[in-house]
């Protein structure tokens, strides 16, 4: 989309406004939006998505430029990578890897801040049906043997050896 004002830059700046049920969008580049007298927002001191994502880190600004105080690392255990050379102090810096290889070098690293982020460091989504049919076995498998350590608990044992049962029939489908 174009800049509505200029017609020259794409439009990075959509601002949208809705006074009594009426709705405006304007559609700007930036330079349009930063002399426009409608929209007052301060483009210099917008918050960046690196120092966001520094902070669900810990990287901490404040103890000096460079440091990581994340999840108590020191410096001679932060590490680099072997394929890109990316620390994961210029990961907290830079918001994104260098390589693929950086997700195997940190991982580690990575689960604390998914886990805050996600609330879990597995994915649990929905499985395709068309492509997938292992993958669906496994998550159903891993559902029942869940079911089965809560009908142990609750002692209904019936219940557990029917579960039990599936499993391994799940199990067999599966080799």
């Amino acid at each position: 989309m174009m800049c509505q004002n200029c017609n020259k830059r794409p439009a990075t700046v959509h601002w949208t406004k809705i006074i009594n049920n009426k709705k405006t969008e304007v559609h700007l580049c930036e330079k349009c939006a930063k002399e426009s007298e409608q929209i007052e927002f301060d483009f210099e001191n917008s918050f960046p998505l690196q120092n966001f994502l520094s902070g669900l880190m810990g990287f901490d600004k404040t103890a000096g430029e460079g440091s990581a105080q994340s999840f108590h690392v020191s410096a001679d255990q932060q590490g680099q990578c072997e394929t890109c050379g990316l620390t994961y102090q210029q990961f907290g810096k830079m918001g994104r890897f260098g390589c693929s290889n950086c997700y195997e070098k940190f991982g580690e690293r990575l689960k604390p801040m998914l886990k805050r982020i996600h609330g879990s460091t597995g994915h649990h989504g929905k499985v395709p049906k068309r492509a997938g049919g292992t993958l669906r076995l496994k998550k159903r498998i891993s559902e029942l043997k869940e079911e089965l350590q809560r009908s142990i608990h609750r002692e209904e044992f019936e219940r557990a050896a029917e579960i039990r049962d599936e499993i391994k029939k799940l199990e067999k489908e599966l080799e």
